[in-house]
């Protein structure tokens, strides 16, 4: 009776100028900056190849530290430094990164390549806060979302896409097609973005010490980090855990499968500006909360039906798009705040929102290695519901002031 309803199994100076006015830039150039997210936000993803062996799975590791610490270092830039200008820059060493590990010799170098290829993935934490720059407000929410889904859609397809032509020539092509890509779209940005420059004279050791006074007076920054730390830790734990799971009972699905559970993923990640529109037309907030219960009916999911695929598949979608849906609504919050210190907003969120990524991969593989798949639902559904308590008390807080 039980195995009756299982699905058939399948084996991103000096001179100021005025700021960039919204325009209609931004109402018919989204989706490029959409496919820009793709392909930036793919490049960190590059070393889980087949056939790298360890060298990628370390290099994977070194990068997935430093791109954290590359967006603390560079992302507050955008609010001193010309954007455009910024992005073709750290566009170009990107591309430099990528040649020396495609065209390393020995480990060391491969080492130190990929420590400066995480520094400089950064770009697509420098393009979002330029499209919220360049929206209208009434529909800031949905341009954040549509270039958001471009970033999370790079990611879930970079493992696949990678693993396919590592397969075919090797790991070493992936990285000169990643190259050739990066100086393509380095031209093309050069040519086809705006100019947008600063009102901002903060100096960049000054920037630092305006991002602890924003942490500081700024409730709404605090609640948006601390739901995005407990957020992309409960995806961070799923997602580090999965391949443990369908290579055994009732599943045994190769480790291969485990990337195609990043294309149905993908249904999720798409859904990301529908959830900016319903930000801009009901209020941010609210939406946040109504994804982190979509996150929590995905958890329920994994642990009641994850050992039959439809159930499986359907958390898949449902923690995609909880997790999207939440990051872009609190985005949406936090860059109505402060206009002119987006750059620097968005450098605590996303901080904060990477380390609970960390922390959840790490808290993943002890919930698998302790109490198995039940283990990692308890684990994975305790950082939804952690993210719950913060949003309820946040809003009585609110309320109460």
């Amino acid at each position: 009776m039980r195995g009756a309803w299982k699905f058939p199994r399948w084996n991103p100076r000096n001179q100021r100028k005025p700021a960039y006015q919204p325009g209609p830039f931004c109402r018919v150039r989204d989706d490029r900056c959409q496919s820009i997210l793709q392909s930036a936000a793919a490049r960190r993803h590059f070393p889980q190849l087949r056939g790298v062996g360890s060298r990628g799975r370390i290099c994977a590791d070194v990068n997935s530290n430093r791109y954290a610490a590359g967006m603390f270092l560079f992302v507050p830039l955008g609010d001193i430094r010309e954007r455009r200008g910024l992005i073709v820059t750290m566009l170009t060493a990107v591309t430099v990164s990528l040649m020396c590990v495609a065209a390393a010799q020995t480990l060391s170098w491969m080492y130190f390549a990929s420590l400066v290829l995480g520094f400089t993935t950064v770009i697509p934490q420098l393009i979002v806060p330029l499209a919220a720059q360049m929206a209208p407000p009434a529909d800031r929410g949905k341009i954040i979302g549509t270039v958001m889904s471009g970033l999370l859609t790079g990611v879930l397809l970079a493992r696949t896409v990678a693993g396919a032509v590592g397969e075919l020539w090797g790991w070493r092509a992936m990285y000169w097609i990643a190259a050739s890509m990066m100086l393509a779209l380095a031209a093309v940005l050069l040519r086809v973005l705006p100019k947008s420059y600063p009102q901002s004279n903060l100096t960049y050791g000054q920037l630092f010490k305006s991002m602890a006074e924003l942490v500081r007076t700024q409730p709404t920054v605090r609640e948006a980090s601390l739901i995005g730390f407990m957020m992309f830790g409960s995806f961070s734990v799923f997602w580090t855990s999965l391949s443990f799971f369908i290579e055994g009972s009732p599943y045994y699905y190769g480790s291969g499968i485990a990337g195609l559970f990043g294309l149905v993923g993908v249904f999720g990640a798409a859904a990301a500006p529908l959830a900016g529109r319903m930000a801009d037309r009901f209020g941010a907030t609210g939406i946040v909360g109504f994804f982190i219960a979509c996150t929590l009916v995905s958890y329920l999911l994994f642990g009641f039906a994850g050992y039959y695929l439809w159930g499986l598949i359907l958390g898949v979608i449902l923690v995609d798009l909880g997790v999207q849906g939440s990051q872009v609504s609190n985005q949406t919050r936090i860059y109505a705040l402060i206009p002119d210190a987006r750059g620097r907003l968005n450098t605590i969120f996303m901080v904060s929102t990477f380390f609970g990524g960390a922390v959840g991969s790490a808290l993943g593989s002890y919930a698998w290695s302790t109490g198995q798949w039940y283990g990692v639902c308890v684990v994975g559904g305790g950082m939804v519901l952690a993210a719950a308590l913060v949003w309820v008390c946040h809003r009585m807080n609110t309320q109460a002031g």
